[in-house]
């Protein structure tokens, strides 16, 4: 294993994909010339050149409509948007034609196309540049939603979107691009659909992902100085989910704890609570609970972003909580 950084991973999958693959190219604002908006695409326009390596406009919408064009004659675009904030000018395309192609066509015409870029919160930017959106795109059938919290996880997953013949919504975060962990030096995939367990422990499931797999886990270091053993997972797919590994591991600790970015009402959390409470109701002994940004736009002062978030103290505390309730 050798330590490389978030936006390394991505850009080695990218690059070891276009490789092997002549179909595969990258388009997006400042992908090319400038290396990406968070240096990601580094030297790619160099080695592939502008045919492979594209520059666009500021319209998401035009050029999602391009790749999309691309996907269903046989190519397999990666988009990458600046942030996802800005990727809702294009959810016409990835709603209403790349979701939808292969059930409209009868089978006949696919959409191969990775549809890539920033997250959530990063900081102090404001409310129109904060939000996350796995739960958004998760409730499009026939789009894949993926989200990733490490390095290794990041280029496995990414090499299998592209890949995968589906289109597939990938979601990174701004705040991790220069986080380093161990990455493979050879070839390898991570399979979609299967979420990993990141921490074992006997007393009560937490599940997060993306960069609340950080508080996930600055919580259950916290809780085991007092003996309560977590057992973290990470979803790194949200759609499809992967229920069989949270079911067994709640059949183990008997609670559940679910910690996201997201706002509360028709989230990710929502619908694990309902799944788990449906079909794990005999295993549980407490109610589900979960920690969620507030119920409200994300505001610049910093007091303001640390009230917003969920923070390792708030989910120890939920946490206690949980231990000592009965059903």
């Amino acid at each position: 294993m050798r330590q490389i950084t978030f936006r390394e991973a991505l850009r080695e999958a990218m690059q070891e994909e276009m490789r092997l693959d002549e179909r595969v190219f990258l388009m997006g604002e400042e992908v090319a010339e400038y290396n990406g908006a968070y240096k990601v695409s580094q030297g790619m326009l160099d080695e592939f050149g502008a045919k492979r390596v594209i520059d666009t406009p500021i319209a998401e919408l035009g050029f999602s409509a391009i790749a999309v064009g691309a996907a269903q004659n046989g190519l397999r675009p990666i988009v990458e948007f600046m942030t996802w904030n800005f990727a809702v000018l294009a959810l016409d395309q990835i709603l209403n034609t790349a979701s939808k192609m292969l059930a409209m066509s009868g089978g006949q015409v696919g959409c191969p196309i990775v549809f890539r870029g920033a997250n959530g919160s990063a900081g102090q930017l404001g409310a129109q540049h904060s939000t996350a959106f796995e739960s958004m795109y998760a409730n499009i059938p026939g789009v894949k939603v993926i989200s990733v919290s490490n390095p290794y996880d990041a280029k496995g997953l990414l090499k299998s979107a592209i890949r995968d013949d589906d289109p597939v919504v990938f979601m990174e975060s701004e705040l991790m691009y220069g986080d380093k962990g161990d990455v493979p030096e050879g070839e390898y995939i991570i399979p979609i659909g299967k979420a990993n367990i990141a921490r074992e422990g006997t007393d009560v499931t937490v599940v997060s992902f993306n960069k609340m797999m950080k508080v996930a886990l600055g919580a259950a270091e916290e809780l085991a100085k007092e003996n309560i053993s977590a057992e973290v997972i990470d979803l790194r797919t949200i759609r499809p989910l992967d229920w069989f590994t949270i079911l067994e591991s709640v059949k183990k600790t008997n609670r559940l704890v679910i910690v996201e970015e997201q706002w509360p009402f028709a989230s990710v959390s929502s619908e694990i609570a309902y799944r788990i409470q449906k079909e794990g109701f005999d295993y549980l002994d407490a109610p589900v609970r979960r920690i969620t940004s507030a119920d409200a736009p994300m505001h610049y002062a910093p007091n303001l972003v640390n009230a917003y978030l969920p923070d390792v103290s708030r989910t120890v505390k939920l946490i206690k909580e949980v231990m000592y309730l009965k059903k």
